[in-house]
């Protein structure tokens, strides 16, 4: 295990005092920005590709491009990517990032996570906080997987001055970059899971850099993440106990995650096609017929994040959905998971024949595209997630076309 303080924690330089960022203006801009980075994240994606390695340069190319305070709403110098309206355009960034580097795509999907649980739960005055911190240029994240045994809990300072934390965080994405990291810890006598927002630049967790040995997925730095004996205040508390775990916003994250998973696989078919003509093999018709069929599975995958984006947004003057919608939200987006983990495998299966051993090879771009989508797929309860999909159709007595 390696100790980390704050005086060794580093954090990517933001604009100089005085010189304004560029940010994008709308939620398409934004868009288009990581459409335009998606290449030169693709280009240095191998040279992070490495067990404990972070993408330092390529965050640093997301902060030039506004990326970072791109969620926020336009009223706090955002693009407004987080607002209901918008979110196609969310999920096409994120499928841009995921095409040019899955771990950066992942990195930011998480960033996006905790800026929108602050602005659902959090008070003005937080809200304002984090939104201050994104555009100084502050990497958020979300750490909530951990081990029971070890878990993060919270015991109270005297004469309510805060909490100290106990335990430990796993999976703990960006650690040791990741500044302003959301944790959800155990309040005393089974109060329940509170989260909180961990300034973790100034109280810096231990971080074990040796738990995190994975297939792919290598330049997350997603280490085991020890938190114990740090205090935090209780202006760090965000919302009320067990807001985390509300529906849809717990379960239906999971479309934003799908989408950089789906700029995984668009990247996976580009490397397929750019590797069968560098070979002289775009004349085989079974190649051309396996192309055919990687292109079915991208076009199905761009509907998928269409239909995702129509169900979130909200009808006119409405700003919380009612609990039928809130339900079809969540089914929704268990569907979409589902749907694209499948067309990933898929398209991974196909991709492998057309490439053959050879293609499998380092350095060819391939492998390490192969190792990554393979990795970041394994996310946790599918067979629940599509379970709960399952029970939502039971317990409607729509006809199918009307269920969404």
């Amino acid at each position: 295990m390696t100790d980390f303080h704050a005086a060794d924690f580093t954090l990517a330089p933001a604009a100089p005092a005085g010189e304004a960022t560029a940010l994008p203006a709308t939620p398409a801009a934004a868009a288009a920005a990581a459409a335009q980075l998606a290449a030169r994240l693709l280009g240095q994606a191998a040279v992070t590709d490495v067990a404990g390695g972070f993408p330092t340069l390529e965050m640093q190319w997301l902060r030039e491009a506004g990326l970072l305070a791109a969620p926020l709403p336009m009223s706090q110098g955002g693009a407004g990517l987080g607002e209901p309206a918008h979110t196609l355009a969310l999920l096409q960034t994120l499928y841009h990032l995921g095409r040019g580097n899955l771990a950066v795509g992942r990195l930011w999907e998480g960033h996006c996570n905790a800026l929108l649980l602050v602005r659902r739960f959090g008070t003005p005055a937080q809200q304002a906080r984090a939104a201050a911190d994104a555009r100084a240029g502050h990497l958020f994240g979300v750490w909530n997987t951990e081990n029971p045994a070890e878990g993060v809990r919270l015991e109270p300072l005297p004469n309510a001055q805060g909490y100290r934390l106990h335990g430990a965080k796993t999976f703990a994405s960006g650690a040791g970059q990741v500044s302003r990291a959301l944790l959800t810890g155990a309040l005393p006598d089974k109060q329940g899971w509170q989260l909180l927002l961990l300034p973790a630049d100034q109280q810096a967790p231990t971080l074990d850099r040796s738990f995190w040995r994975p297939l792919g997925m290598r330049a997350t730095a997603s280490f085991r993440a020890q938190v114990e004996g740090l205090e935090i205040a209780p202006s760090d508390l965000i919302g009320q106990p067990n807001d985390y775990y509300q529906q849809p916003w717990f379960g239906g994250g999971a479309v934003r995650f799908a989408a950089v998973q789906l700029g995984g696989a668009a990247a996976v078919l580009d490397e397929t096609r750019r590797f069968l003509r560098r070979q002289h093999r775009t004349d085989d018709p079974y190649q051309r017929q396996r192309l055919g069929e990687l292109l079915v599975l991208h076009e199905a995958g761009q509907r998928w994040l269409q239909g995702a984006a129509e169900h979130a947004a909200l009808p006119a003057g409405a700003t919380v959905p009612d609990p039928a919608r809130l339900a079809t939200i969540a089914a929704y987006a268990n569907l979409m998971r589902t749907a694209t983990e499948e067309i990933c495998l898929t398209t991974l299966r196909l991709a492998e024949r057309c490439v053959g051993a050879r293609g499998l090879l380092q350095p060819e771009p391939f492998e390490r595209l192969h190792r990554d989508l393979t990795h970041y797929l394994r996310q946790p309860a599918p067979d629940a997630a599509l379970a709960d999909a399952g029970r939502f159709a039971l317990a409607s007595d729509k006809p199918a076309y009307q269920l969404f």
